[in-house]
């Protein structure tokens, strides 16, 4: 990946090589349906999420899926998706970064402003070694 791991030390004090954070969620209730089913619209917004998170995009790609649409942006730090489902008002999430000047975090928060959600399940996992 693009950045040497970081050390830091878990809850036990064994050292652990932490190599990227995951922020992962659902959105429930989303406000914004029509970007719910625009692929070009959802792209933009991904790669605005990307930019305010620091990350480098090399790639982006969109489907339209049934009525939903599947985001992949491949970053230089790792990648962002997005996958809508219209009719349930309804999206999954995934910011992955390996890099330490990144900000997965706001790169979420992005996503959620854009798509209005009435309900946010949001995950964090710390990608390490220990």
């Amino acid at each position: 990946m693009a950045q040497i791991p970081s050390s830091r030390t878990n809850g036990s004090g064994a050292q652990m090589r932490v190599f990227g954070l995951h922020v992962y969620g659902n959105f429930y209730e989303c406000a914004n349906t029509e970007l719910l089913k625009s692929p070009e619209e959802l792209e933009k917004v991904v790669l605005e999420a990307a930019r305010e998170g620091g990350m480098t995009v090399l790639d982006i790609k969109s489907w339209k899926i049934g009525e939903g649409v599947s985001v992949v942006a491949i970053i230089l730090e790792s990648h962002i998706t997005v996958h809508t489902w219209p009719e349930y008002r309804f999206a999954t999430v995934d910011v992955y970064s390996c890099g330490g000047h990144t900000n997965p975090h706001r790169a979420f928060e992005v996503l959620a402003e854009a798509l209005k959600p009435a309900r946010v399940e949001k995950g964090v996992a710390e990608r390490h070694l220990e």
